[in-house]
């Protein structure tokens, strides 16, 4: 099975690109995500190397920006290729799945009429937000 769930912070807004010969939409940024364990008084992150596409690259293109808390759900790439002069190359890289927001201030600055609508705050359309709902942010 290759499921990644990160928790982290945007390190800058997503980049929005379209692939050129079917136009789909492909965002990319980068999470920082705080390690677990990290010496006394330290904190270390790792750079997650982020990829979305079609609908969630559109969610995230949208509603994502620098700074913001969120969670992805995705899955593990490893991606080899050779560069001009020859020598090979590698790049892991997290294929986002399922977003979601996961910063409280964020959610109050951002734009509302996500929230109130019947809209979900996941691109996959897993759960569905009503005025009954009691949302767990």
């Amino acid at each position: 099975m290759n499921k990644v769930v990160l928790l982290g912070r945007l390190t800058a807004d997503p980049e929005t690109r379209y692939t050129q010969t079917t136009n789909t939409m492909v965002v990319t940024f980068t999470l920082a995500v705080n390690r677990r364990f990290a010496k006394e008084g330290e904190k270390q992150a790792d750079f997650i190397y982020i990829i979305a596409w079609s609908k969630t690259a559109e969610f995230c293109s949208k509603y994502f920006r620098k700074g913001q808390q969120v969670g992805i759900i995705g899955r593990l790439e490893q991606h080899e290729w050779e560069n001009t002069e020859g020598k090979k190359q590698s790049k892991t890289q997290v294929v986002a799945e399922e977003v979601y927001f996961a910063d409280n201030k964020k959610i109050e600055q951002a734009d509302t009429s996500i929230l109130n609508s019947k809209t979900p705050i996941n691109a996959n359309n897993d759960f569905e937000i009503t005025d009954n709902d009691d949302l767990p942010f």
